[in-house]
């Protein structure tokens, strides 16, 4: 049997590939189990220090499969919970880095606004279709996509099903970096790559006072980083860090 996903190791960087090609990645129960069983393996593993997540050249995930869908009420899809399938994800506490060429739409879009950057190229498209086919997101796409996008451009993609280009996310502030082609996921991997090399209790700091102080008020989210700020001076990897900065070598970070 093909196995769902494929997970490569490099240092300490992790990729995630999708591998339901002949679906377009289609995020059936199974696709979407077998991400969430990777990411708790990598989030174990000691040696990863960054994941890169990627559908491959031609299409990152292509949605929901709607085979799951089509004949669900209500209560038998909330008795499913697809939130526990995105939850190792959303959740990480290393760096995430999504690769995207072709196709993100509906699902797939939003597991790659859960990702902390996303590297895509001119050939991906980002929209959450589903007001086409009678519903709405339910992994995040309303709210992230308002919060990376503002209202006015939110609407459009959510109200009318339309997707938008990776040259236009670029522009919009949707993507982190907009690749040359075929070099989307050696950026990514660049990029995951810079992320592992950073102490990992620094990392994990920013990225909880980001998911924390995003919609709190200024004052209260500051609060939120100073703390953060204070408690890694008791760090070996702050003094570690600043030393090797003064003594003009390469610093080697433990996580302690």
């Amino acid at each position: 049997m093909t196995e769902l996903v494929l997970i490569s190791r490099e240092d300490a960087v992790a990729t995630v590939t999708l591998n339901r090609p002949e679906k377009r990645n289609a995020l059936d129960l199974g696709l979407r189990g077998a991400i969430a069983d990777a990411f708790r393996e990598l989030a174990r593993d000691e040696q990863v220090r960054a994941i890169v997540i990627t559908g491959g050249s031609e299409v990152f995930a292509a949605g929901a499969d709607l085979n799951l869908l089509v004949d669900k009420g209500s209560q038998q899809m909330a008795d499913i919970d697809l939130g526990q399938y995105w939850a190792p994800v959303a959740n990480c506490s290393k760096p995430v880095v999504a690769a995207v060429s072709g196709f993100a739409l509906g699902a797939g879009c939003e597991l790659a606004m859960m990702c902390d950057i996303i590297v895509a190229d001119e050939s991906a498209r980002f929209g959450q279709p589903e007001v086409r086919v009678g519903i709405m997101p339910g992994a995040g796409g309303t709210q992230r996509l308002i919060r990376a996008l503002g209202k006015a451009t939110a609407s459009m993609v959510l109200m009318s099903g339309e997707a938008i280009t990776g040259a236009r996310a670029y522009q919009l502030g949707l993507i982190s970096d907009l690749a040359e082609p075929d070099q989307t996921l050696s950026r990514a991997q660049q990029l995951a790559k810079a992320a592992s090399n950073m102490p990992p209790r620094a990392i994990a700091a920013i990225k909880r006072v980001l998911k924390q102080g995003a919609d709190l008020p200024l004052e209260a989210a500051l609060t939120i980083e100073n703390r953060e700020f204070l408690l890694l001076f008791d760090s070996e990897d702050k003094c570690e860090g600043m030393s090797a900065f003064l003594e003009k070598r390469q610093a080697v970070f433990t996580g302690r």
